[in-house]
Order: structure tokens, then sequence, then C-alpha cells
């Protein structure tokens, strides 16, 4: 029970966050564009009680990934539907991964600053929940911008897609949306996808964000995980 505990409070905030920030960037976005429902309905705010998707969270600390209610956009009150509709859904990815930028450069730095004092000094104490809080901030909010990609509506990459392509193009994958979860959930427990596509992504942008500190990326996660 205490290693439970241990675990909740190192995932707590980073899963919040990753999952706060990816719903309030799509509707800060669609607010700029035209598109006030968010702001209407007092979603554009950092309080995660207003996302929170019980089940969703949940799932973050089952599986290591999970979501929030989707913050209400409605694209017909965007200046230009299909071309914002590409902004809106691509911010979410987008700010997932700023975050893990800023997560991995928090932690690498914090590491380097733990390594000048010897282990259970007072220093070291308050730094190790920060650097572990820091390493997972780093792996969910990359995993959340890599799945939100693949090219499925109602995931974001789905949504850039139909702003993309052609109209008729478009208007067939659009017509995907109302199945979307089904094939998601398809992809994910009845294919390779994670292995083969999503996993070798993941472990890429951990190398390449957290450098020499990917190893205690994948430590951390694995201890997390288990």
């Amino acid at each position: 029970m205490e290693q439970f505990f241990l675990k909740v409070s190192i995932m707590l905030v980073p899963a919040l966050m990753a999952i706060t920030c990816h719903e309030v960037s799509h509707g800060f976005v669609a607010d700029r564009l035209g598109d006030r429902t968010a702001r209407f309905m007092g979603r554009l705010t950092l309080n995660p009680l207003k996302h929170l998707d019980i089940f969703g969270t949940l799932m973050v600390f089952l599986v290591g990934i999970g979501w929030a209610k989707p913050v209400p956009v409605n694209f017909h009150n965007l200046k230009n539907p299909k071309r914002d509709m590409i902004w809106v859904a691509g911010a979410g990815p987008v700010t997932n991964f700023i975050l893990a930028l800023v997560s991995a450069l928090v932690m690498r730095g914090l590491a380097a600053v733990g390594t000048g004092f010897s282990d259970g000094s007072p220093v070291q104490t308050f730094l190790d929940p920060l650097i572990l809080m820091s390493a997972f901030s780093v792996y969910i909010n990359l995993l959340l911008c890599i799945f939100n990609l693949i090219p499925v509506p109602p995931l974001d990459g789905g949504r850039v897609a139909v702003g993309l392509l052609p109209y008729r193009q478009a208007e067939m994958l659009a017509r995907v949306e109302p199945y979307g979860m089904i094939i998601i959930i398809l992809l994910v427990f009845f294919t390779n996808i994670f292995s083969t596509v999503i996993s070798p992504m993941l472990d890429a942008g951990i190398s390449l964000l957290a450098g020499p500190q990917s190893r205690l990326v994948y430590s951390v996660t694995h201890f997390l995980m288990r």
C-alpha cells in the first residue's frame, strides 16, 4: 500500500498537467480563431477538476496513458473551418511535446545539481521527488503527443488529416469519426501498433529530449508501471 501511494504521488501532478494542458490548448486556439464555446463553458482554465474524466485518469495509473473530458469545439464557428481545424487539433500534441521538452530540461538540470550532494542529504531528499516527477512527465507527455497523432478521428491526428486532405478524401475520413474509438481500441489491443510504431517513436523522443538521462526515464517508468 505504501508503494501504491508513492507511485500516485509521483504520477498524479505530471499526468493531470499533461491531460489538462492538452485540452486547454485546443480550447485556447479555437477561441483565438473564432469559436468561443470552450470559454463560455468555463473550460479555458488550468483547474484540472474542470477537465477531469475519472476513468481516463485511472487509466494513467493502470496502463500509463489516459485522457480528460474533451474541450468542446464548434468547428463551424471558426473563421476558416477546414484550415483552422488543423491548428486546433494540432495544439494538443504540440503542447504535450513542449511540456516533455521542459520536463526533460528540468530533469537534467536537477539531476546535475543532485550529483553534488550525497544520498540522504536534505538537498537530495528534496530533489529526488522532483526528478522522478520530471522523468515521468517526459514519458507521459511524449506518449500523449505520439498517440494522439494517430490519423483516426476523433484523435487529433485524424482531425489534422481531415484538414490537410482534399475535400473528397477529407469527407470520407471525417465519416469514420463515429466509429473512431472502436477502431482505436482494435488497433491498440489487437494489432502491434504499440510495439511497431508508438514504442519506437517514444524511444526516439526520450533519447532526443532526455539525452544521458534517458535511462532514468525508463527506470522510473518501469517502476511506476509494474
